[in-house]
């Protein structure tokens, strides 16, 4: 299930189940006679109506649905501004969903940011209307509802982001690796059509690696590998990425980067390797394929293949060398 999916059921189970429970405060409020409060409990359940009726209308963009702040920041209000107009601070239980729903709904930032915006003005109205002891005790509960609610999202949300950490990066290295590459090399592509901006990539391989690990063995092996990728990550510019595609393949997407900038990179990047004492292996060189985005190049395999091709050529040519293969331009 994508998060798109996810959030879009979240939402609206949220928003479903505090529509049926404000629908049931409203009704028993009616059946005793407090029309003021039935007149409230209904106006919030039509709130959150509209949210779970906006939820399904936004289902394809609900990373990025602004309404839902718009409406949950109106609920909140409403609540509040009804404690203060009606002088009733019976409806306090009435906060509990909403700051559920909050933290459901929202990005945890902006539900904490509402719900004590809900929460101060309140307890300041139950210490001036109610005995210093019950006062205490119902912000205590709602305080504890907040706290208790959003270390369960946070806990999630890290979760959720450590398992997309893993998912993309390379444990022993800490580069990205080749499930990251297309998505993130797609990206770049359309923004190079968009903004008409260069973009060039390298594919560059360690030498006789073969050899190298028959000599040295896994671990040594493993050690050069780790050390190169700490030195490349030294060596790229801010906003470059690094990818591992195996145990001895690396490839690099430099934006804003025309071919006599992947040229001065690529040497920079063999030379500095080639003039380096590596632990273990001792020395070590890589070979290296470059190329730039030409204005027919709308694929990420047709960038990947070419910077390939260049690599096999380099390595054709000798040990220690990099080779640069130009993009196609489109005749017009």
């Amino acid at each position: 299930m994508t998060e798109t999916r996810l959030r879009t059921w979240t939402h609206s189970i949220g928003y479903g189940t505090a529509t049926l429970f404000i629908f049931t405060l409203a009704l028993q409020n009616l059946r005793y006679g407090f029309y003021e409060l039935f007149y409230l409990a209904a106006g919030m359940a039509a709130l959150t109506l509209g949210g779970l009726a906006y939820t399904l209308l936004s289902r394809r963009r609900q990373l990025s649905a602004p309404g839902h702040l718009i409406i949950l920041a109106t609920l909140n209000s409403g609540l509040l501004a009804a404690m203060f107009v009606i002088g009733s601070t019976s409806i306090t239980h009435w906060a509990m969903p909403l700051l559920l729903l909050n933290l459901l709904i929202l990005p945890l930032r902006h539900a904490l940011m509402l719900s004590l915006l809900l929460l101060i003005p309140m307890s300041i109205l139950l210490l001036v209307k109610q005995p210093a002891a019950d006062a205490i005790t119902a912000v205590s509960g709602l305080l504890i509802v907040l706290t208790v609610a959003a270390l369960y999202i946070w806990q999630y949300d890290h979760m959720a982001q450590s398992a997309e950490d893993l998912a993309i990066t390379d444990p022993v290295t800490g580069a990205h690796n080749a499930r990251f590459l297309d998505e993130t090399l797609q990206k770049e592509i359309s923004r190079a059509i968009a903004t008409g901006h260069n973009l060039s990539v390298i594919n560059l391989t360690i030498d006789h690696a073969d050899e190298a690990t028959q000599l040295y063995g896994e671990p040594g092996m493993q050690a050069l590998f780790c050390n190169m990728t700490q030195h490349l990550f030294g060596v790229i510019r801010a906003g470059d990425t690094l990818y591992t595609l195996n145990d001895s393949e690396f490839f690099l997407i430099l934006p804003f980067t025309p071919e006599e900038g992947v040229r001065v990179i690529a040497e920079r990047i063999r030379r500095t390797i080639s003039e380096n004492e590596w632990p273990v292996t001792g020395k070590a060189t890589v070979s290296l394929g470059c190329t730039t985005r030409g204005s027919s190049d709308t694929r990420t395999d047709t960038l990947r293949k070419r910077a390939h091709q260049a690599m096999l050529e380099a390595r054709k040519r000798g040990a220690d060398t990099a080779w640069f293969s130009p993009g196609e331009t489109l005749r017009t």
